[in-house]
């Protein structure tokens, strides 16, 4: 840093230059843009909550999902509720009993309200093998 030699005018230049300031100043731009992505990432998540797993339960209010830990979570569904089926995403189908889903709800007082059912159809039971027809 260079101070300039009228007391009046008290001004500080620092050359960008420096070689001794130079790490620094990276350390701090680094630090920047790590806080602006960072913070960035969490606002655009939101206050949203995700359910995962398996139908058990709909009709035309709620849905109740068991979770891969066997836990089953009930969530209201609205007329503003959106489904989409894995493969055709037009549709407004909702899911059927045993399909699997990921569901994005809102969280408000202790219930959740699906705003968007991601769901995939259940897998089908291998069909069982057929004995040999007897002559």
């Amino acid at each position: 840093m260079t101070r300039l030699p009228h007391p009046q005018n008290p001004v500080i230049i620092i050359n960008i230059f420096d070689k001794e300031l130079m790490p620094t100043m990276i350390q701090h731009l680094v630090l920047a843009f790590a806080l602006v992505f960072a913070s960035s990432a969490a606002w655009a998540h939101g206050s949203g909550q995700h359910v995962l797993g398996t139908v058990t339960v709909i009709d035309g209010t709620h849905i109740e999902v068991k979770t891969p830990k066997g836990k089953v979570v009930s969530v209201t569904l609205t007329t503003q509720t959106k489904f989409k089926a894995k493969g055709n995403p037009s549709s407004t189908e909702p899911p059927s009993v045993g399909d699997r889903v990921v569901i994005e709800a809102t969280k408000d007082k202790k219930a959740l309200t699906a705003t968007e059912v991601h769901y995939s159809a259940a897998k089908k039971a291998a069909a069982a093998p057929q004995a040999p027809a007897v002559p």
